[in-house]
């Protein structure tokens, strides 16, 4: 129970702000030794010069001693203001997020506002959304911020506001699944340490640690900055250089003193709702449980489509909400729905969570950052169709594309009826030919049936082929046009980037700083996703995806089956209204052992035809 009394709150809160101001001062010790070894040389010829004119440092050698240090002392002091100078003015990172303004979220304001004077710390100077489950406080004094406020951001509601604020305080950041899935007690538990972090940030020499660190970090990065000619880049990787030194100098001190302000931070929030902040953090693992779900099975395939779900926030509540149903783990938390939404303290939620939605494509997908004519926004209630059935013709368009480039016959040779056109029966025949098997150099005689001994041959690994060669085969085939297709996309929406880049191009030139930043985070507009949901898929899973969309295909056109909508899943098959969920097992079979009979089987009893020629994209 220590620390849930008043005393031992006081207690703990004292030692982690004095733990944190000792490692500041740790920080701000390396780098007064770093000041102290610039000027050092300097030092040194003021002594030698003083020495020559009193008289006790004369002669030749003396005269080569002075003249030696003097430019040891001017290189060295050189080098030293263009390390401070990049240091300065260095564009720190700060995460993409979505800025909310105090008109747009008043209420969202006036909760944080009460929890910091319950606190007794200064208020967050803002407030900003990102598609993420966590939140924490983000320092964005830095110039460079400014000049990026100052142009202001007309996309989403990306707007500053620093109505009441105090002076240099971080911006709050909260993850915007919570406002939608928590109520509004449950987010002010859950905040109530973030915002307890205000009261040790404003102490002065933690504030002037965490900005020391946070140029080092900006300078180690100048190095990779566009724009720098050869000279200018040369210089950039030595700053960068000694940026990483002192790092790594005080990164044990930097890492002790966020560790000392989160537990002051903790030790003060205890006293504010601390009963609901435990019910509020089972809720937080939910939340993220559910985000991550809803974004790689729902969120992906219609990014890969080109669409991006502009509700987001809203979908992970259906979503936590099925969980619920489904675990019984989470049985019982879908009963607090009744409670008022902690979205509920956003003026529009829906154009909040249009932004945040967006955001996350860019970020987890590296969309671009406009809606466009390839990255249009789709509805829930338009998913099954806009996205499901389209990316299932897609895939099977593709397969036949693929089929055709390798000259498989529309049907088999001895199929009574061949139809003309994309069937499903195409797909069949040629992964269901028979598997090649191991030729025997030996001709030995068969076994006994009533053998009981082991004559089991050892396998050779080494040359161990196939069990479906032809799966193998259309595999390759379409991974790779798979790779020419993104490739061809990737280069498109560039060439429109750089055309962007190219029009904005004397707006940006007068806000540079001396680390000029990428224009854009991710995707097409740079070189990957932040933070990527899923590795690279193997070519035996997208023939597997390919062939289930031809089945689905045709249970689509030629059976009672629809297209839906998982919320844990993604898209799913609705034969008769229920989900279809025994038919990977099947497709896999098809695939990896060349056996089709499992899959006619299926087949036959839900009513596809599969000789039918299907409707493709």
């Amino acid at each position: 129970m220590y620390g849930v009394s008043g005393t031992g709150s006081d207690v703990g809160e004292e030692w982690g702000v004095r733990a944190a101001r000792s490692r500041a001062l740790g920080v701000l010790r390396v780098r007064g030794r770093a000041l102290g070894l610039a000027v050092l040389p300097a030092a040194v010829a003021v002594v030698l010069y003083a020495g020559g004119v009193t008289g006790h440092f004369t002669g030749s050698g003396w005269d080569a001693a002075r003249w030696v240090v003097t430019v040891l002392a001017v290189v060295v002091l050189l080098a030293a203001t263009a390390v401070a100078l990049v240091v300065a003015r260095a564009r720190p990172a700060a995460t993409p997020t979505v800025e909310l303004s105090e008109a747009a979220a008043p209420d969202l304001y006036r909760l944080v506002r009460d929890l910091a004077d319950r606190l007794e710390v200064p208020a967050p100077a803002g407030i900003a959304l990102t598609p993420d489950c966590d939140s924490w406080l983000e320092d964005r004094t830095h110039r460079a911020h400014g000049a990026r406020r100052a142009r202001g951001d007309h996309r989403a509601r990306r707007t500053w506001s620093g109505d009441g604020a105090e002076e240099g305080a971080p911006v709050l950041v909260i993850g915007s699944p919570f406002l939608w899935w928590m109520r509004v007690g449950e987010l002010r538990a859950v905040l109530a340490p973030v915002v307890a972090g205000t009261g040790p940030a404003a102490h002065p020499d933690i504030a002037a640690a965490r900005r020391f660190v946070r140029g080092l970090d900006a300078a180690v990065a100048v190095p990779r900055a566009p724009g720098l000619d050869p000279v200018r880049r040369l210089g950039a990787h030595g700053v960068g250089q000694v940026a990483r030194v002192l790092l790594r100098a005080c990164r044990g001190h930097a890492a002790e003193m966020e560790r000392g302000v989160a537990v002051a931070g903790s030790e003060r929030a205890q006293a504010v709702d601390y009963g609901v902040r435990i019910v509020a953090q089972e809720q937080v693992g939910l939340a993220y449980a559910g985000w991550d779900r809803l974004l790689t099975r729902v969120a992906l395939p219609a990014w890969r489509m080109g669409r991006w779900p502009s509700r987001l926030d809203a979908g992970v509540v259906s979503a936590l909400t099925e969980l619920s149903r489904r675990d019984r783990l989470a049985d019982g938390f879908s009963s607090r729905l009744g409670e008022r939404p902690a979205c509920d303290l956003l003026e529009e939620p829906g154009a909040v969570d249009e932004a945040t939605s967006l955001l996350a494509a860019r970020l987890f997908h590296g969309g671009p950052a406009e809606p466009g004519p390839d990255w249009s926004p789709v509805e829930w209630s338009e998913y099954p169709e806009e996205v499901v059935d389209r990316k299932w013709r897609t895939d099977a368009a593709r397969l036949h594309q693929v089929l055709d480039g390798l000259g498989v016959a529309g049907a088999p040779a001895d199929a009574s009826s061949a139809a003309d056109g994309p069937t499903l029966t195409r797909v069949i025949a040629h992964l269901s030919s028979e598997p090649r098997k191991p030729t025997d150099t030996h001709d030995d005689p068969p076994l006994p049936a009533d053998d009981d001994s082991d004559h089991t041959l050892p396998a050779d690994d080494d040359h161990e082929e196939p069990v479906n060669p032809a799966a193998e085969a259309l595999a390759g085939a379409l991974s790779a046009l798979l790779s020419r297709e993104e490739a061809a996309r990737e280069a498109r929406v560039a060439a429109t980037v750089l055309n962007a880049e190219a029009a904005a191009g004397s707006a940006d030139k007068d806000d540079r700083s001396g680390s000029a930043a990428p224009v854009a985070v991710s995707g097409p507009d740079g070189p990957l996703p932040l933070f990527p949901l899923q590795p690279p898929r193997s070519g035996r899973d997208l023939l597997a995806d390919h062939v289930t969309a031809m089945v689905c295909c045709a249970a689509v056109d030629t059976a009672a089956a629809a297209p839906g909508l998982d919320w844990l899943d993604g898209p799913a098959l609705l034969v008769g209204g229920e989900r279809a969920v025994d038919l990977g097992p099947r497709v896999l079979a098809l695939v990896e052992d060349g056996d089709p009979e499992p899959l006619r089987v299926w087949l036959a009893r839900t009513g596809v035809r599969a000789e039918k020629p299907v409707r493709l994209v």
